[in-house]
């Protein structure tokens, strides 16, 4: 694992995950990766289809009320080590030849939920024959998958839809219920991370697995082989695969912590309970506990309720203006205006296509203004506000208080000058580039008498401790941002390899 450096405070991107090969390294891949990989690969396809019809054996029979309670009986005794012997067949096919397991697993009462970090790729799964394959929380929309349908199904898995509130409430309820059952009901294990990250850090638990308020016991996981690490690419389990199936052998330790009681704080507040396990999680492995989470498809990290892309869509916009548009600040600051223009005059919402942003960018190919749209949206159009209120806040061709009255005007809708909850949601998505769903506690340092004005946001967005580190950070030209001086000015103007300021401009 990489190591968190106290000093700088500099926390490594989770994200992003890149796999670097010398060239011996890579030759000796493809050399082994040619008997390798077919021969590994169908001995774990054959290990699955032998899996399969006897998972569907275990519940095969019963009736709904039946397959709502535990199974016991010739079921589990005879079925269970039958799915679990198999399960670590197929990764004992693909190179896992041993798994070192440090520590003791607690009991079904001492700790009826594993917690797992890091979360690295779909080979955490190993985890489970380990653990004695306890029960998962999985999207219903596996079910339907080839084997792995028949897994959740002898699982007896906890199933959620995404896409569903009603399926989520009732996943919560079952979740809740099967861990407060004193025994009744078999561990079960979750990854609290909720995603696949490259390890070098542990993002933001969700509470999910802390709502119960019974005792966890964390699990970690390490590769002491870095090839095995995914990413989030669509093509990177296949990626995960070969790096795998193409070495002689890969190792994997599996450490159970001892057991962690909630206090009675902890038990009151999920957040604060899985915040708490986090820590002492990413304390063991030596990473840093971020903040970080996946919001909409996208890393973020959370201050003070607002979501911040780690990777700035406004700052890799300027980037590609720059790159077509010849170079020329001018040329940039007339597309700018054009986008205001646009918004000033077009429907609540001001969402245009691609066709259209490649217009009003005066761009001969579209190309670009494609690439600027997919880092706003992941449809075909963009809301125009976004685009041009957070490059605006990075271009340095305009202050923040100039930038921050253009954008209030634009979003109060009833012009009697103050923002409703909604509004300052989107007038913060506009800035930052990216939606906003939990400004209520920007709102409420904001308002006066449950007014939002503009004075008052201006106010606490560069004077307020956890605001102003927002508007230094994300909201003003350079890498980084910096904060402003007493009489709001930075010291120099500075430009950077793009040809765009560095420091802050003045903010009145």
């Amino acid at each position: 694992m990489e190591k968190f450096d106290p000093d700088t405070h500099e926390y490594p991107h989770p994200f992003i995950h890149e796999v670097k090969l010398t060239r011996e390294q890579r030759l000796k891949g493809i050399l082994l990766g040619l008997f390798l990989f077919p021969m590994r690969v169908s001995m774990a396809v054959l290990c699955f289809l032998i899996m399969w019809p006897v998972a569907r054996l275990r519940l095969a029979g019963l009736s709904a009320e039946e397959r709502s309670r535990p199974v016991t009986g010739w079921r589990r005794w005879l079925i269970h080590p039958v799915v679990r012997l198999m399960s670590r067949a197929v990764f004992f096919s693909v190179g896992f030849h041993w798994v070192k397991v440090k520590g003791r697993r607690a009991g079904l009462k001492e700790a009826p939920m594993l917690v797992a970090a890091p979360h690295s790729s779909f080979l955490d799964m190993l985890v489970l024959p380990t653990a004695q394959l306890p029960t998962v929380v999985s999207r219903s929309e596996n079910t339907s998958l080839p084997v792995i349908g028949a897994l959740l199904e002898f699982n007896q898995s906890v199933l959620v839809s995404r896409k569903d509130p009603e399926s989520r409430k009732h996943a919560v309820a079952q979740l809740n219920e099967r861990l407060s059952s004193n025994g009744y009901w078999p561990q079960m294990l979750m990854f609290p991370e909720g995603t696949t990250t490259n390890g070098r850090a542990l993002i933001k638990f969700k509470p999910g697995a802390f709502l119960a308020g019974v005792p966890v016991q964390p699990v970690l996981l390490r590769y002491p082989n870095r090839l095995v690490s995914g990413g989030l690419t669509p093509g990177a389990w296949l990626e995960t695969l070969w790096h795998t199936t193409t070495q002689l052998h890969t190792n994997m330790t599996v450490e159970f912590l001892p057991v962690y009681n909630p206090s009675e704080e902890e038990k009151n507040d999920p957040n604060l309970y899985a915040d708490n396990v986090q820590k002492l999680m990413a304390k063991a492995l030596g990473v840093p506990a971020t903040d970080y989470v996946m919001e909409g498809g996208v890393p973020v990290s959370k201050l003070g309720g607002l979501s911040l892309p780690l990777e700035s869509p406004a700052r890799e916009t300027l980037s590609l203006l720059h790159k077509n548009r010849s170079g020329t600040t001018h040329e940039i600051k007339a597309a700018l205006d054009r986008m205001m223009e646009k918004c000033q005059t077009g429907a609540w919402g001001s969402r245009v296509s691609t066709r259209e942003l490649s217009s009003i960018l005066a761009m001969k190919e579209k190309q670009t203004a494609a690439q600027i749209c997919s880092l706003y949206s992941k449809d075909d159009d963009v809301d125009l506000r976004q685009v041009y209120f957070s490059v605006s806040a990075l271009s340095g061709f305009f202050s923040f208080k100039s930038l921050l009255h253009s954008a209030f005007t634009l979003f109060s809708k009833e012009e009697e000058g103050s923002l409703s909850a909604e509004e300052l949601s989107d007038l913060m998505g506009a800035l930052l580039g990216i939606a906003q769903y939990h400004t209520a506690e920007l709102y409420a340092e904001a308002s006066v008498r449950g007014r939002l004005t503009e004075e008052n946001l201006l106010r606490v967005l560069t004077t307020h401790p956890t605001y102003q580190r927002v508007v230094s950070g994300y909201l003003q030209p350079g890498e980084a941002g910096s904060s402003p001086s007493a009489n709001g000015t930075a010291a120099n103007d500075v430009r950077d390899s793009n040809g765009f300021p560095t420091q802050d401009k003045k903010l009145d």
